[in-house]
């Protein structure tokens, strides 16, 4: 009787009466998690750009609606805006003095410059600091970035979640249920994989106006279907397993079965698709705004940062290069954390990580 109480104190003990701790799937798979290093960068990146986004409100940043005029194009810089302002009209005024074949300044552009130089030293906006420049209406183009990812990382996590939400109900009730329910839903998956994902969801914006929560909705309706036929297959491989027989045996209902046996076994691959679509989605959204059919003015997202900055990028490229590199990096992290977590949730990957 000591013996039985010791082992459950202290754990199983083995045939070599050595004490066995149990490892949960949680616990093995974060183990093999932090072996992959690119994971774990991917990971500690997410978490940054999630952070940021969030925390935006109260970050030392201007808005991102603030429009100054007389800061349009400015390059990037950790000057006060009005010294880079001076430079760049000098520059400028230059160059048109030297199409009229005159080396310096005419009269009327002098005096243009000396009101400009006046202006900056009694005018606070000019002190500024843009360190990541500004867009064609004087933006801070480092807050409109922040801006740009908090929407689109909201649009990527929200419309995962969306996405499951639906594909889980269909997918855990078609793969338990089969039969005719089976068929009628699985039927209605293939329908709509046959039809152009894109182009559904550029009519639906087109008909029901641009709004960022009709944006949600229209990616996320048409998201679905993969993740239900993933949670199909994975009940219906697990559906008749003993511990679902033993479930039944005892009269548990169909529902508690599927939400509390079923589902609960398919959390890693759940999660696995989960770190996968949020780019996906991101992605989607960016080629919506590039058409001019998602996020509207004055919010704005990395998509439409990129698709603004398209036009620009010959004479200003750093509108262009700033959100297309904040993006690049976040879609890259992303993808290392799905591999990642894809081959620490694979029990056939742990003699490989």
């Amino acid at each position: 009787m000591a013996d039985i109480n010791k082992e459950k104190a202290e754990g199983p003990i083995n045939e070599f009466n050595q004490q066995v701790k149990p490892v949960s799937l949680w616990a093995d798979a974060w183990k093999r998690l932090r072996k992959n290093q690119m994971a774990i960068v991917g990971l500690w990146v997410t978490v940054f750009y999630v952070l940021v986004s969030i925390l935006a409100p109260v970050l030392p940043i201007y808005s991102y609606k603030d429009q100054v005029i007389d800061h349009q194009n400015l390059p990037p810089s950790t000057r006060p805006a009005g010294e880079v302002m001076l430079e760049v009209r000098h520059a400028y005024m230059l160059r048109i003095a030297e199409k009229e074949g005159r080396t310096e300044l005419s009269e009327e552009q002098q005096a243009e410059y000396d009101a400009l130089v006046a202006d900056v030293a009694v005018n606070p906006e000019h002190q500024r600091r843009y360190i990541l420049g500004t867009d064609a209406l004087g933006r801070d183009l480092l807050a409109r970035t922040i801006y740009g990812g908090q929407i689109s990382i909201m649009i990527g996590f929200i419309g995962t979640v969306t996405a499951l939400l639906i594909g889980i109900f269909f997918g855990a009730v078609a793969g338990y249920i089969g039969g005719w329910v089976d068929n009628l839903i699985m039927r209605f998956v293939d329908i709509m994989y046959g039809l152009p994902y894109m182009l559904i969801v550029i009519i639906m914006m087109a008909i029901l106006g641009q709004n960022i929560f009709i944006l949600f909705i229209a990616i996320a309706l048409v998201s679905w279907l993969t993740i239900a036929r993933v949670v199909r297959g994975q009940v219906i491989s697990l559906k008749n397993s003993e511990f679902i027989e033993a479930a039944r045996a005892m009269g548990t209902r169909k529902r508690r079965i599927i939400l509390k046996h079923l589902l609960p076994n398919t959390t890693g691959i759940i999660i696995v698709y989960s770190s996968l679509s949020i780019p996906s989605f991101i992605m989607s959204e960016s080629f919506l705004s590039f058409l001019g059919l998602g996020v509207s003015a004055p919010r704005t997202s990395w998509g439409l940062l990129v698709s603004e900055g398209v036009s620009t990028m010959t004479l200003y490229p750093w509108q262009l290069i700033v959100p297309a590199v904040a993006m690049t990096i976040f879609l890259f992290a992303m993808n290392f954390l799905g591999d990642g977590l894809r081959d620490a949730f694979d029990p056939q990957s742990k003699n490989r990580v």
